[in-house]
């Protein structure tokens, strides 16, 4: 077999900081979780610095904690920090295919296997190379170019569904927020002159004929449990977890157990995380009645179907965000969680025919997102499950 060595090498060359732009910085921090990309980096290097020089094609792999499965393919020149490994494809062997060599899980876990460290681990470089990769059956630039392919495609349902969310929040801050909700002629409310009166529980100015309202009055929590250690093997033919979040991530990427698993959900449910409230995890449930999901979600039922879409995104609201945020305790900032009834108390600025107006307009919107997370499952689950078959030869790309 040959080893990763053979086909890749790692990249020495250095460039400053002070010659990249924000855009062209990468970290550990920015390559995603579970092979997902990487996002722009929060800010340059407080201090000019040495970076390793990266190019176009290149295989960006974050090299702390090795389990999480950052690896970036890139698509533009710049400068890693010191704790991201940068692949370089040898002359005569494709990038492509050396990005899909190193989207496999047997990868990961072949790097976990040599990681030194065990709060940080961090993968061992001279053991990385030796990864064996066996005698392929189909050619390289064949193999790399058919995952590349795939690959872009996943992304471009992750920038969709990104899209799609930031319509519906832009929407939702032009009405509940900034009070621009359309008035009676079609106008936005408060920027056409619309009466605005004091609320003293809210103790902000609201449009008049709104009032301050909490979650309970428009939700219950869901108190419905089964006890998955009961009949396992009967609780999986019945039972699937939500498996998506915001980011279409999954849910078994935040540790979610499901022998541990607690709450029946329905599709009329809204599912919102107590556990790190800053992250807002939150679940619009669209897919069928035969679900559990865990304790560490707060269930609600919408008391009307017809406000479902407004408490989807009020729980995603930068201030219900903050409010939760601000009541969560815990010792440690990374598993702190909000008290559900805490939670529910949250007060807000409430009209029920404007709930009801804006929850029909976003519908499509929450449709095409659930539309675009179930294809982007499938989509990544033939990529993880076809790789070792193709690196086997087990099937052929014609």
């Amino acid at each position: 077999m040959n080893k990763l060595s053979s086909i890749a090498y790692y990249v020495t060359d250095k460039i400053s900081s002070n010659d990249i732009s924000l855009s062209e910085y990468v970290t550990t921090d920015c390559i995603l979780q579970n092979k997902k990309g990487r996002e722009v980096a929060s800010n340059l290097p407080p201090q000019p610095c040495c970076l390793t020089r990266y190019q176009r094609g290149d295989v960006l792999i974050a090299n702390i904690r090795p389990y999480l499965k950052k690896v970036w393919f890139a698509d533009i020149d710049g400068g890693a920090s010191s704790d991201v490994l940068v692949c370089r494809a040898k002359e005569g062997h494709s990038p492509s295919f050396l990005y899909a060599v190193l989207l496999q899980d047997s990868f990961f876990d072949y790097v976990m296997q040599g990681a030194k460290g065990s709060k940080m681990p961090r993968g061992d470089k001279e053991q990385i190379l030796r990864y064996e990769m066996p005698i392929l059956s189909c050619s390289e630039e064949s193999i790399g170019t058919f995952f590349l392919n795939l690959d872009q495609k996943i992304r471009l349902n992750e920038q969709i569904n990104q899209n799609l969310e930031a319509m519906a929040k832009q929407l939702y801050d032009y009405w509940f927020v900034q009070f621009d909700f359309p008035n009676k002629d079609g106008k936005p409310y408060k920027s056409s002159g619309g009466e605005m009166v004091w609320n003293e529980k809210l103790k902000r100015m609201i449009p008049k004929e709104w009032t301050n309202a909490n979650i309970y009055q428009l939700a219950s929590i869901s108190k419905e449990t089964v006890n998955p250690q009961a009949q396992p093997n009967e609780l999986f033919k019945h039972y699937s977890l939500p498996e998506y979040d915001k980011t279409g991530t999954y849910a078994e990427e935040y540790g979610i157990d499901i022998q541990s698993a607690k709450f029946i959900v329905t599709n009329n449910c809204i599912l919102v995380s107590k556990l790190n409230p800053w992250t807002s995890r939150v679940i619009c449930g669209n897919r069928g009645s035969n679900q559990i999901c865990s304790t560490e979600f707060v269930v609600w039922n919408p008391a009307s179907l017809k406000t479902k879409g407004f408490l989807f995104m009020l729980a995603k609201s930068a201030k219900f965000i903050e409010y939760c945020t601000q009541g969560a305790t815990g010792t440690s900032h990374s598993h702190r969680r909000i008290n559900p009834e805490l939670m529910m108390k949250f007060d807000f600025p409430y009209n029920s025919e404007i709930a009801i107006k804006f929850s029909l307009l976003i519908e499509n919107i929450i449709v095409h997102l659930h539309n675009n997370i179930a294809q982007l499952k499938v989509l990544t689950k033939q990529r993880d499950e076809l790789l070792p078959l193709l690196m086997n030869g087990q099937i052929t790309i014609e």
